[in-house]
């Protein structure tokens, strides 16, 4: 987070539910999660792996997250420090984007690989999952 973002948006941590949190903190998990409040806007910033074995994990932290989101947002998703992330982790994605723009929230996705790009734009999700290089330039909303 840039100096000039923490300045003017105070952070503070997201407290989730005790199950997510067992869930994220079992010692089996692949899965590494933050998050954190900057205004209205919320940030996970995501570690590790998802694929099937975690997803309902990855779904209830992101249904979490942005349940506290309030409009105009935005609820953003830092999947930079992903070693994996399978599909079933953009369908979670996608989903909840949907829900969030019913609640005048645009989900935000960032990443700086150009992989998760392409996969964006190969499954047709530009329009829900817009993707950005850095979580400041997402908070702002400074696409690519």
């Amino acid at each position: 987070m840039s100096p000039v973002i923490a300045e003017r948006m105070p952070t503070t941590h997201l407290m989730l539910s005790t199950r997510l949190v067992y869930e994220l903190g079992d010692p089996h998990s692949t899965l590494r999660a933050t998050t954190d409040r900057f205004g209205p806007a919320v940030l996970i910033n995501a570690g590790g792996e998802i694929d099937a074995c975690n997803e309902h994990t990855w779904r209830r932290l992101v249904g979490e997250a942005a349940g506290v989101v309030t409009a105009p947002g935005p609820f953003v998703v830092d999947v930079t420090n992903l070693d994996f992330m399978g599909c079933c982790a953009f369908a979670v994605l996608a989903d909840e984007a949907r829900r969030c723009r019913q609640r005048g929230i645009e989900l935000r996705l960032v990443s700086h690989r150009s992989i998760v790009a392409r996969i964006v734009d190969a499954c047709g999700l530009n329009s829900l999952l817009p993707v950005y290089p850095t979580a400041d330039s997402a908070l702002v909303g400074a696409a690519r």
